[in-house]
């Protein structure tokens, strides 16, 4: 069976960019078709021994970040792709629509959506465009085409996948087409591993990429004002400016580290006492679930991914908003409540890696 991948494109490593690392590994000979590939980038570097297919349109996406303002250009660099002498193509879909291209009438086409496009629908993204006039203008006038492609494109998909219960839900509503969850991967065994006889320490941690819309700023606030260790994991991505934001108010209780390595991630989350996340519309949240791996719990925002992978009192503690007053008394419950790492752990082994392969495999043999 020849197989192909396609991907939006090379430049962050992210928790999209995880599961398109778990597909090339079970997939070795599968090329990687994508809209461009930045080199000496973090995701470049990790798909270095795979067989990379940038579009014809990569060097202008990739010059001074254009792919962002140039985003009208997705439906020339997918059609533009033919994929038709491969027998599966699995598509790993979220903001660039990463569909569309050629096809052969026996190729049986996967779409695993990480979200529709989140700018196209109205959700919050990294970087919040709305507030240029300019940009605006651009946006409505560039995205009205978009919605009519990224719909159209969305009948070219022979089975959808969804990370979550959530985008399930989006792409019904948007795309009128059911789809099953298959949870993202993660690797539960290995964290479980790394994280037996770490002793705990008195910080709370969150992993993230250093962008918008992920509650970033709130827990720098809350943490300052209420006294509490603060560890950030992660990189400033794209054009948000959230890194500065967050360091301006940063003081002694806030330290942000920056990249670590999986080896000195996992012993984070073991050793803190609890983990954040504030995002209020996360599509799923890989990072939560490796924190219940390592047997930490969690405060999360009661809304989005949050709510099919913590459960409230057992792994986490759920809050309704991020101010600080509402994050101080879900400290003060987190504190409380006596928790117990097998649990957390046991709940978290719900999505690993080898479920994930399990039902990937599955639906590709399907």
């Amino acid at each position: 069976m020849k197989i192909g991948l396609v991907h939006d494109y090379l430049r962050e490593f992210g928790g999209a960019e995880r599961v398109l690392r778990v597909l090339s590994d079970m997939y070795p000979e599968a090329p990687i078709y994508t809209a461009f590939s930045v080199k000496n980038s973090r995701a470049e570097k990790e798909f270095k021994d795979r067989k990379i297919k940038e579009s014809w349109l990569a060097p202008l996406l990739k010059f001074g970040k254009l792919y962002s303002p140039l985003r009208f250009l997705a439906p020339v660099v997918w059609k533009s792709m033919d994929l038709s002498s491969f027998d599966v193509v699995i598509t790993s879909a979220s903001w660039y629509i990463t569909r569309g291209f050629k096809v052969g009438k026996n190729t049986k086409v996967i779409c695993y959506c990480h979200t529709p496009p989140r700018y196209l629908y109205g959700y919050k993204t990294s970087v919040e465009w709305r507030k240029y006039w300019p940009v605006r203008v651009y946006a409505v006038i560039v995205n009205h085409f978009l919605r009519i492609y990224d719909f159209w494109s969305a009948g070219t998909v022979d089975k959808w996948l969804v990370n979550s219960k959530n985008v399930a839900g989006r792409v019904r509503k948007f795309y009128k087409k059911e789809s099953e969850v298959v949870y993202p991967p993660v690797e539960v065994e290995g964290i479980i591993k790394a994280s037996k006889g770490v002793i705990k320490k008195n910080y709370f941690l969150i992993v993230s990429r250093l962008v918008g819309a992920k509650g970033l700023e709130e827990a720098v606030k809350a943490a300052n004002k209420l006294g509490f260790e603060l560890r950030i994991v992660g990189e400033a991505a794209g054009f948000s400016g959230v890194e500065e934001k967050i360091k301006k108010p940063g003081g002694k209780n806030v330290k942000l580290l920056g990249r670590v390595s999986d080896e000195k991630l996992y012993e984070l989350y073991a050793e803190a006492k609890g983990f954040i996340a504030l995002a209020q519309e996360e599509d799923f949240g890989m990072a939560v679930v490796e924190a219940m791996a390592s047997g930490t719990a969690v405060i999360a925002f009661k809304g989005g991914g949050f709510r099919e992978s913590v459960v409230d009192g057992k792994t986490g503690v759920f809050i309704e908003a991020v101010d600080e007053e509402t994050i101080g008394k879900a400290l003060k419950r987190f504190s409380k409540i006596k928790w117990k790492k097998e649990e957390i752990q046991k709940w978290a082994r719900g999505f690993s890696r080898e479920e994930f392969e399990r039902r990937m495999r599955k639906v590709v043999k399907g």
